[in-house]
């Protein structure tokens, strides 16, 4: 039997237009843009776009997880701030993939390998970075040092559990 999902929450958004001269609006009316396609892509500019609301979501939703992770180590993240860059990359087979770096700033750890541990299970909470992860390179560094790839973070998110990959 299929398990039940159960959103906790649902944002709602009407676009018309596109990237090039549209228009988006959230359903509370909280948001309203104009969008257009930037003048690095030929564009006239004078709005935003897709990949700058995509680099303030992330980081605003990697913030957040960065609380929560502090809280379950009993910590305070304090004045923390994420820096994202979020770039459009054309494939060489004519198609277009996504590049993330987000460069977080924890000023109230001074450890360097508690930062990095928060960073790692921010990672591991953070809705952007599950929804993401195998798909969109992502780059995050944390107070100047870059957070590797270990190989605990790759297998907390292996895309097929180990019984799947058992019956392959």
């Amino acid at each position: 039997m299929a398990e039940t999902r159960h959103a906790i929450y649902t944002a709602e958004a009407h676009v018309t237009g596109g990237r090039a001269d549209g228009h988006g609006r959230t359903s509370d009316g909280a948001l309203e843009v104009d969008l257009r396609l930037p003048e690095e892509m030929g564009g006239d500019g004078g709005g935003t776009n897709p990949e700058q609301l995509f680099a303030v979501g992330y980081a605003a939703c990697f913030e957040s997880a960065l609380g929560t992770a502090a809280r379950r180590r009993r910590q305070d993240a304090g004045d923390l701030a994420i820096e994202s860059q979020v770039m459009l990359v054309p494939t060489a087979d004519r198609r277009f993939k996504l590049a993330v770096t987000l460069a977080v700033t924890l000023p109230s750890i001074a450890d360097a390998e508690e930062a990095l541990r928060l960073v790692r299970e921010a990672d591991q909470v953070c809705p952007y970075s599950n929804a993401i992860r195998g798909n969109v390179e992502v780059s995050i560094t944390v107070n100047g040092h870059p957070l590797e790839e270990t190989p605990e973070r790759q297998a907390a998110f292996a895309r097929v559990d180990s019984g799947s990959a058992a019956a392959a």
